[in-house]
């Protein structure tokens, strides 16, 4: 596969992934099992699964993993430039021109927030017929939802996966013709040591640049759930930016398409204003690496546990709690920040019928999207 294709292409969702991971996981859906087929949907799935498991920002991580899967470490590479470069350069423009008129921005937010519901609604029903099949499953993916609805806390998404996984390896009934190979299981060497050099460096980090770029670093490690949960791992890695200024920094990384992750970007350019476009770079590399390289590490071991019977069944409801873990997302945050009136949810509706039924392709419903931001906005 090109590379430049593949940068392309995620470059496109990167202008207009709004609506946080859920969004992004519904959007990568569409494009990449539907419409490229890139993937099977077990395939999805797993990917899914695994950067759930996986600290880092898990949106992202599937992206990386799919441009893996397509191209190699430079689709890997080209996969996160093209989906994080729209968010970066946005970001660090606010940062730098504080005083910049973002309406039209907050215009297009506006729409395509809600053009992000009916993303997630059709990605929910999409694998909630190829993953919730059974009795057993649904009740997976329903119990998750109310877990995570009841209890939102970051770790309630883990603790949900974990309990789908153990249940269904307890109560797995096929038996394995061979043991799983220990050999099989060994993880990726390069990434593996490259991970402990990095690590290692960030304790040792010998001036204030250097500290700052290993903050990020770490927070980026320590953090699972997604970029909410990063936001107090950040604010303690830049002690010196003033609470409002971190509080702009959330807002900004709110109103902009991609990762959340992205924040990092807007932070380190308002940390060194002297050097704002180097250390913001930095910033940004430092808190996506760790996971990145987390899921190099793992990727390989991961599908060969997949092709073991009670792995394979365990996997078969982390997958159903993995729609529930989309359901939750499609109520709090993604339909309550963006549903305000009955005119959004008739508008919803709209764009749900046309992504599902009448197949009009994603970049035409951005589009009218965005236009209609601009006409809410009058």
């Amino acid at each position: 596969m090109n590379t430049l294709k593949i940068f392309g292409l995620f470059l496109k969702l990167g202008c207009a992934s709004f609506g946080g991971p859920a969004a992004h996981l519904g959007f990568f859906q569409q494009v990449f099992v539907e419409q490229k087929r890139w993937l099977t949907t077990e395939q999805y799935a797993q990917l899914i699964a695994l950067s759930q498991f996986l600290p880092g920002p898990s949106s992202s991580q599937v992206g990386f993993a799919i441009g893996l899967h397509k191209g190699g470490i430079l689709g890997a590479c080209a996969a996160f430039v093209g989906f994080t470069l729209p968010s970066f350069l946005l970001l660090y423009f606010l940062a730098t021109v504080p005083n910049s008129d973002n309406a039209y921005l907050l215009a297009a937010t506006t729409g395509l927030k809600l053009f992000a519901v009916a993303v997630v609604l059709d990605a929910v029903i999409t694998m909630g017929k190829n993953f919730c099949t059974t009795q057993t499953s649904v009740l997976v993916c329903l119990l998750t939802t109310v877990m995570i609805l009841v209890i939102p806390h970051p770790q309630t998404q883990l603790l949900a996966l974990c309990c789908a996984a153990v249940f269904g390896y307890v109560t797995c009934k096929e038996q394995s013709a061979s043991p799983i190979s220990l050999k099989a299981l060994r993880p990726n060497k390069v990434p593996l040591l490259l991970f402990i050099i990095l690590s290692a460096a960030a304790l040792f980090a010998w001036d204030d640049l250097s500290q700052l770029i290993a903050s990020f670093y770490y927070a980026g490690l320590f953090v699972f759930g997604g970029g909410h949960v990063v936001l107090p791992l950040l604010q303690a890695a830049v002690p010196h930016v003033s609470e409002d200024s971190f509080l702009v920094a959330y807002s900004a990384a709110q109103a902009v398409p991609g990762p959340m992750f992205s924040i990092a970007t807007y932070l380190g350019a308002i940390a060194e204003p002297t050097n704002a476009l180097l250390v913001a770079t930095l910033a940004t590399l430092a808190i996506f690496l760790p996971g990145f390289l987390l899921l190099l590490i793992v990727r390989e071991s991961w599908h060969t546990l997949s092709q073991h019977p009670r792995f394979a069944h365990a996997m078969s409801l982390v997958n159903a709690s993995v729609v529930g873990l989309l359901l939750a997302a499609l109520y709090q945050p993604i339909f309550t920040s963006s549903v305000q009136q009955p005119l959004d949810l008739a508008i919803v509706l709209i764009g749900f019928i046309c992504l599902r039924f009448l197949k009009v392709k994603i970049l035409f419903l951005v589009l009218a999207f965005v236009t209609l931001g601009f006409v809410l906005h009058q």
